[in-house]
């Protein structure tokens, strides 16, 4: 039952058949749209949002690949080519001016919506390690929240209580000169 993402007699409810490891079946809309369902039951993908994101995403893949970044080098030969022709007039200047902004302007919400998606399941697989692992600090769970004084401060507690990582201990160099901290 802590599985589940709400608790009370609502959560119990959702669990009679079953735990958050073993969910209940056939969670009605009502339930699902409020987020009162188990943390293995997939809530529907559909609207703007999931649209969005598909689209970011596919999008963000296709022009992280070399041959797209060729494709873009291409583009620029031809219009520096075009250049003569033209006359490098103001018009033929407008079109690379023009075409890079657009493209620049739209590229940055598409990649920060991939970042940002791509942050938050990260956070969540650690958040979710966290808690697995006995002894580890749960106050770090939500280190993304905080700002970045308060996270150098955290590091730093971090590396005074063990300032050397396993692959240095590994290697023969000394542990940590103070106890650590009680968890």
């Amino acid at each position: 039952m802590g599985r589940l993402q709400e608790g009370g007699a609502e959560a119990t409810r959702l669990a009679s058949g079953g735990t958050g490891y073993a969910p209940l079946e056939g969670v009605d809309k009502r339930e699902r749209t409020k987020n009162r369902v188990a943390v293995e039951q997939k809530l529907p993908q559909r609207g703007f949002g999931h649209w969005f994101s598909r689209v970011a995403s596919k999008i963000a893949e296709f022009t992280g690949r070399p041959w797209a970044f060729l494709t873009a080098m291409l583009v620029i030969v031809v219009w520096a080519i075009t250049g003569p022709i033209f006359g490098f007039s103001d018009t033929w200047q407008l079109v690379i001016n023009t075409g890079t902004t657009v493209v620049t302007f739209l590229m940055v919400f598409l990649i920060q919506n991939t970042q940002n998606r791509d942050a938050r399941a990260i956070h969540l697989k650690l958040d979710e390690l966290l808690r697995a692992v006995p002894g580890a600090r749960k106050e770090y769970m939500e280190a993304e929240e905080e700002d970045l004084d308060e996270i150098e401060r955290e590091k730093a507690v971090v590396d005074e209580d063990d300032p050397a990582p396993p692959e240095e201990r590994a290697h023969g160099h000394a542990q940590s000169r103070t106890p650590a901290r009680q968890r």
